[in-house]
């Protein structure tokens, strides 16, 4: 399995999540499929994945076999260390 790693912006969100989706063989339109979503629309989350619900995201995240996580920041990791 993948190491885990933070994800301290939206941009980044969006990046790990094409990554998973992308490591699991599903284009957007099988994902958006399996939760509701058209490709359009996962396209554009993936994009900009400040425009994501939380429910959304999590079904997202479901689908691909992923889980959040919310715990303290290592030391040293701030949003600005991931651009």
């Amino acid at each position: 399995m993948a190491r885990s790693s933070p994800v301290l912006t939206a941009a980044a969100l969006g990046r790990a999540l094409q990554s998973a989706r992308r490591a699991a063989g599903l284009t957007q339109a099988q994902l958006g499929a399996r939760v509701g979503l058209s490709q359009a629309r996962l396209s554009a989350l993936e994009r900009q994945p400040g425009a994501f619900s939380f429910e959304q995201l999590l079904s997202i995240c479901s689908s691909l076999g992923l889980e959040l996580s919310i715990g303290p920041s290592d030391a040293g990791t701030t949003p600005d260390s991931d651009r």
